[in-house]
């Protein structure tokens, strides 16, 4: 397993995170043995950081987390969770107001059997708690000693820059992570996400690096998902997102580099990920530990930078403006230095 800083903190993590949404999930999920039996094979392969949510299966995800990992060194693992979601029918316990994240910090921190949290996440923007606010408690709740660091989940970058000038200005705790959603297919976050995260200091944690399962090849020669799978039971979501002719011409386009390398899809498709170093770790979410097993390998494979470069053409994400304003116009404006200097921006 190689490890990687998650954004501009002294954090090393692994880069595979193991997601835990599968965990007392009634649908698609597994059992308390299964969940403990997949964390076991995950830091047996090296990972130490393991990622879950309030939000997931009402807590149940938290609950059994903290049951798997009892026979471990805490101090050894790196435990991720986030707030926004309802927890209960009260107005209030939802959002990112200071209520909601102290009241929702002390709750998770009960369900995972932890004195602390090691990185605290906004699982969501919220329009109507001032940011200063949501910082303000997340950086009250790292001087009480209950969390460690603080990251952010799906927002904007605008959003991202927004929040981290204000804790430099007011002297809260910045953010160090943002989970966005980032894949082979879908690769939004380039526009305006990526960049707006390395000018602010931030490492990105990938969320459904496998489109849900299609780049692991599994619905490959088939009309739809199985209504059966994962992807099936959420497909008002899934569908729209990852099933399109370019995506399966893709899925194919990675099955077949998989076979000329001699690993499985899911294998390749997380490896190209780590190409990119603004990528810090990427979720990998099981129902068994064999499906772990397969995934760990991605937490060493590097993938060449010819069979890199051809996945990322097999699919190009549109840029779009002001990218386009500036490629055209920068290089005649500009490039008259002998070279490229340190403090140079990188823009998309």
């Amino acid at each position: 397993m190689k490890y990687r800083y998650l954004g501009r903190s002294g954090l090393l993590v692994s880069r595979l995170c193991l997601g835990t949404m599968t965990f007392g999930n009634d649908q698609w999920g597994c059992d308390q043995d299964t969940s403990s039996a997949i964390v076991r094979r995950f830091i047996e392969g090296g990972g130490n950081f393991i990622d879950t949510a309030d939000g997931y299966s009402a807590g149940e995800s938290e609950r059994m987390l903290g049951m798997a990992i009892r026979d471990y060194d805490r101090d050894h693992l790196v435990l991720a969770t986030k707030c926004w979601f309802p927890t209960d029918s009260a107005v209030t316990a939802r959002g990112l107001s200071r209520k909601h994240i102290i009241d929702a910090c002390e709750r998770s921190l009960k369900r995972l059997g932890t004195d602390f949290i090691d990185l605290y996440q906004f699982h969501g923007p919220d329009p109507y708690t001032p940011l200063e606010e949501s910082l303000r408690a997340a950086d009250d709740l790292v001087r009480a000693g209950k969390v460690r660091y603080v990251g952010c989940s799906n927002f904007y970058g605008w959003q991202i820059a927004k929040a981290n000038t204000l804790a430099d200005a007011k002297g809260y705790e910045r953010l160090i992570s943002g989970q966005h959603l980032y894949n082979l297919i879908r690769r939004d976050i380039e526009r305006e996400i990526l960049p707006a995260a390395e000018d602010a200091g931030v490492g990105i944690i990938c969320w459904s690096p496998l489109a849900a399962g299609m780049l692991s090849g599994k619905y490959r020669d088939q009309l739809a998902p199985d209504a059966r799978s994962r992807m099936g039971i959420q497909a008002s979501v899934t569908v729209p997102r990852y099933w399109f002719e370019d995506a399966l011409k893709l899925v194919e386009k990675v099955a077949d580099v998989a076979q000329r390398l001699g690993h499985t899809p899911s294998q390749v498709a997380l490896s190209w990920l780590f190409g990119d170093q603004r990528i810090t770790a990427a979720i990998i979410g099981a129902r068994t530990p064999g499906q772990v097993g397969e995934n760990l390998v991605a937490g060493e494979l590097e993938l060449p930078p010819e069979i890199r470069n051809e996945l990322t053409a097999a699919l190009p994400v549109n840029l779009g403006y002001p990218f386009e304003w500036t490629e055209n116009n920068l290089r005649a404006t500009f490039g008259r230095a002998e070279f490229e200097p340190a403090h140079t921006v990188r823009l998309p």
